[in-house]
């Protein structure tokens, strides 16, 4: 997929080159192409026909002066505004308009890029908006239109040692594949992707990356006494699945981080029933975890010395004679009652055995990712993910990497005054839905009772796991959102 020169004027269908607004930075690359083109490039750009600003792609045909077709030039802006979210972003853009162009062995400059940000984080990041940005969601029908042309190879011309930037590539190109299965199973109808099926799919991922991997069924939960669980999936004739992934880079099992993954394969609301306009999209109701075996994808493609266990409680929530009703008192797998307000506050009843059974299996900190509320696209909208914690520093460490990969998280508060209304109940330990009054917090509040004292996070990404329209890093629908997020803490 990608190989290393050192020669801009090597043989390629078209040549890549970013642009900054200041002219000392184009200076080395536009010297050589230039004289090729006899000072037409520089003037081009005095005439504002090659333009520098930022994520604007200008075309210029070689008409043989170089062996390339054409030179794309790519618009960085000022220099000290570009970060890595930045720069995936304007390559994503580049990568989406080489693909309708059907430009698909680009040669791609970072030599004049590297001043900024460093060749290896040059070709990670380009690698991952590549596998991103130019992805195409499946489709079910029945006419026979031709997807659009895939990139085959890029050549990266850099002056650093090929094997790091190559190993740097490789990198991003797994991170960017994790993303794409998250979307790819969030895109899935729940009639094709039940909790069976999702199993099977996790099955794939261990077979492929050596891990170890436990499939629960109904009968194993019941023996558990993993009543929440249970509860959600009385009413659905798909039985109930728990998926724990166990990946092992160290030689002892301590030290363990767990992803604990919502994987509610679709969601009516049970007895508390959505609207007709609220269910459709509910296939996507299992995005953490898409979230999750995504991650775990990355993670067992690049082989971290960290250890991981992934647990993914998975039913739907649907209504028959004997779907569990508003008022119904269960029995959690932690031994915790709980009293049923609300039957579509279903995932975090899911998520509460799906921590105990992390807690169970040695996880030494804990990461739970949910399409939880819709309170947390209120209050945040599409572009952060809500979180809540009980351990300040973890969250910053998670915090940090996710504004690292372009993933942004913002903290919503979690005290004793948000602690006491889930567990205002007379008749059991707590209740799943208190009160519409901070809706997000009410549900990781909830599922904070089942962290307990092991450090814990919260990801809502209700409002980031889908987008509305197509972006510069992919096509409208499933965003993948925390799957690249997850595996880089873990690669960190």
């Amino acid at each position: 997929m990608y190989e290393i020169r050192k020669n801009v004027m090597d043989q390629d269908q078209a040549l890549i080159v970013g642009i900054f607004s200041e002219n000392k930075l184009n200076q080395t690359i536009f010297d050589e192409l230039d004289e090729k083109f006899n000072g037409l490039l520089a003037e081009y750009i005095k005439a504002g026909d090659i333009s520098t600003n930022y994520k604007e792609i200008s075309k210029v045909m070689s008409f043989g002066n170089i062996p390339a077709k054409q030179i794309y030039f790519l618009g960085f802006g000022q220099a000290g505004k570009l970060d890595r979210n930045r720069f995936r972003r304007a390559y994503g853009a580049l990568f989406k308009q080489l693909q309708k162009d059907g430009v698909t062995r680009p040669a791609v400059s970072l030599m004049n890029v590297e001043s900024v940000i460093p060749a290896e984080e040059c070709a990670e990041v380009m690698a991952e908006a590549l596998t991103t940005a130019t992805y195409t969601l499946k489709h079910f029908k029945t006419d026979n239109r031709k997807n659009a042309e895939k990139i085959e190879s890029v050549a990266l011309i850099c002056s650093e040692e090929a094997n790091r930037v190559l190993s740097a590539a490789e990198k991003g190109r797994a991170i960017g594949e994790g993303i794409n299965s998250a979307r790819h199973l969030v895109h899935l109808p729940a009639n094709m992707l039940t909790p069976s099926e999702m199993a099977e799919y996790a099955k794939t991922i261990a077979a492929d990356y050596g891990m170890e991997i436990e499939v629960i069924d109904k009968s194993q939960m019941e023996n558990m006494g993993m009543g929440a669980l249970l509860a959600v999936n009385q009413g659905s004739a798909e039985p109930p699945k728990v998926i724990v992934l166990k990946y092992q880079g160290l030689p002892e099992w301590s030290n363990v981080t767990a992803f604990v993954g919502k994987g509610i394969t679709y969601d009516t609301g049970g007895y508390s029933i959505k609207s007709k306009t609220g269910m459709p999209g509910m296939k996507g109701d299992m995005g953490g975890a898409a979230a999750v075996l995504g991650a775990m994808e990355t993670i067992g493609r690049l082989k971290p010395k960290q250890n991981v266990l992934a647990v993914i409680p998975s039913s739907d929530n649907m209504i028959s004679g004997s779907a569990f009703k508003p008022d119904d008192v269960i029995t959690s797998l932690s031994g915790k009652t709980i009293e049923v307000l609300n039957t579509d506050a279903e995932g975090r009843l899911a998520l509460a055995d799906g921590i105990t059974l992390a807690k169970q299996r040695k996880a030494s900190r804990l990461i739970d990712v949910a399409t939880l509320t819709g309170g947390v696209v209120t209050a945040l909208g599409s572009w952060m993910t809500g979180a809540m914690t009980n351990h300040e520093e973890f969250f910053k460490e998670l915090q940090k990497m996710g504004e690292f990969m372009g993933e942004p998280i913002w903290q919503l508060p979690y005290n004793d005054d948000y602690k006491a209304q889930v567990r205002k109940s007379n008749i059991a330990d707590l209740n799943n839905s208190p009160t519409r009054k901070a809706h997000p917090i009410m549900g990781g509040a909830f599922i904070g009772e089942f962290a307990g004292e092991t450090p814990w996070i919260h990801l809502d990404i209700a409002g980031t796991s889908e987008a509305d329209s197509p972006h510069d890093l992919g096509p409208k629908g499933p965003t993948g959102v925390m799957a690249k997020t997850l595996a880089a803490y873990i690669l960190k």
